[in-house]
């Protein structure tokens, strides 16, 4: 019998959704795997990398979770709850910057330069891998997924989880993002990996006005990341509109960009948690 709590945000081509918290089931293709990565793992439990771009190294990301968020469902709740009791309490805003795996502006080229240095200093039990809003004006998708592997597999032989995230929809570079997207959802598929779809889930939600670059949001009050759709203005970066912040309404999950990836991690990394880190 399926778990009550399950991750529908966690898709791979042949899978429907994974559990979050409860037990795993054995048709479940990450699980298995990710624990004979853990297996081999050596450094401090409890310890959660975000590897990515600006969209990741901002406190707008995960930071916010530190206290709990507003409106959750009994799922969220739960997932929460587990994360909270688990994750060692520097990697809510502590592991930001370039030395922990993240800056503005990067590529994953500088991910597959570091990796192994992050690694070193770092040795974290889980990572989330994104990149990919700065590398579709500058790479192709051969060069992205090519990169986004080697960086995943040099995790998995640290003995760190990984979970992948596809990239967000970027404005002027549509169809190019959602083949980045497939890029990673394929990447997940092959390596048996944990995937948190980012790009699915706005594009599910906002299918036709996730774009804050569109002209129906140029006279929205206050800075780019005010407007009401999930991608800001400068159409790159999630939206973080302020009465929308650390609320997990399916309003808010439909409106701040930033509080669905948080969402969508949360589920993520709880998954993993319960059924990977610290298997009942």
């Amino acid at each position: 019998m399926k778990s009550p709590l399950l991750i529908t945000t966690l898709l791979v081509v042949f899978s429907t959704s994974f559990p979050a918290v409860g037990k795993a089931e054995a048709g479940d293709a990450w699980v298995q795997p990710m624990r004979e990565v853990r297996a081999r793992f050596t450094g401090t439990p409890g310890t959660f990398a975000h590897f990515g771009d600006s969209i990741t190294v901002t406190l707008a990301f995960w930071a916010g979770l530190e206290s709990q968020p507003r409106n959750q469902t009994a799922e969220a709740a739960r997932a929460y709850e587990l994360v909270k009791s688990y994750q060692k309490s520097d990697c809510w805003r502590g592991w930001k910057g370039p030395e922990f795996g993240s800056n503005g502006s990067m590529t994953v080229r500088w991910a597959d330069e570091n990796v192994d240095r992050w690694l070193a200093k770092l040795n974290p039990e889980v990572v989330l891998i994104m990149f990919g809003s700065n590398d579709v004006g500058q790479m192709e998708v051969e060069e992205y997924a090519a990169k986004t592997r080697s960086v995943a597999e040099r995790c998995l032989k640290n003995g760190t989880v990984v979970i992948l995230s596809t990239m967000p929809p970027r404005s002027g570079h549509v169809e190019k993002s959602a083949r980045f997207a497939d890029a990673v959802r394929k990447i997940a598929v092959e390596l048996r990996l944990p995937l948190s779809d980012y790009h699915g889930e706005i594009l599910k939600r906002r299918p036709d006005d996730w774009d804050g670059a569109l002209p129906k949001f140029k006279d929205t009050p206050g800075d780019v990341y005010q407007v009401p759709t999930l991608i800001s203005r400068d159409g790159v970066h999630p939206s973080n509109p302020r009465a929308f912040a650390d609320d997990f309404s399916e309003t808010s999950l439909r409106t701040n960009g930033f509080g669905l990836r948080n969402y969508l991690t949360l589920l993520s990394y709880a998954a993993v948690v319960e059924n990977v880190c610290s298997p009942r």
